[in-house]
């Protein structure tokens, strides 16, 4: 049976695949969006940051800086793509949504008895 940690590492493991396919596929009318690039970024890695925190609940110090910087590896990624950009912008997105995510892992924790 697949206890709670490691569906949560698996989800967070498929997340990181799809989020990396989002950022360097060129993507048609058809591909999911917020409708604004930034909230694309704070939606994707507010939600890893929510799976990741799940998955490594006692290793949250090194997982959001490894998340932050595989944010920023895509970035670089994109910029050998001639339909997409890098943009520091991103990347800034990327961490407030690391941190949001982060920030409503620990409200829940309050709010939810265990």
């Amino acid at each position: 049976m697949l206890n709670a940690t490691r569906f949560w590492r698996l989800a967070l493991a498929a997340l990181l695949v799809v989020v990396l396919a989002l950022a360097l596929l060129p993507l048609g009318p058809e591909a999911p969006t917020t409708g604004w690039d930034k909230t694309n970024h704070l939606l994707a890695f507010g939600t890893l940051a929510v799976v990741g925190c799940l998955g490594y609940p006692k290793q949250i110090a090194r997982l959001l800086p490894a998340l932050l910087a595989y944010g920023g590896l895509i970035e670089v990624l994109q910029s050998f793509t001639d339909y997409r950009s890098a943009e520091w912008g991103d990347l800034l997105a990327d961490a407030l949504g690391l941190l949001l995510g982060w920030a409503l892992c620990r409200l829940a924790a309050r709010l939810v008895p265990r």
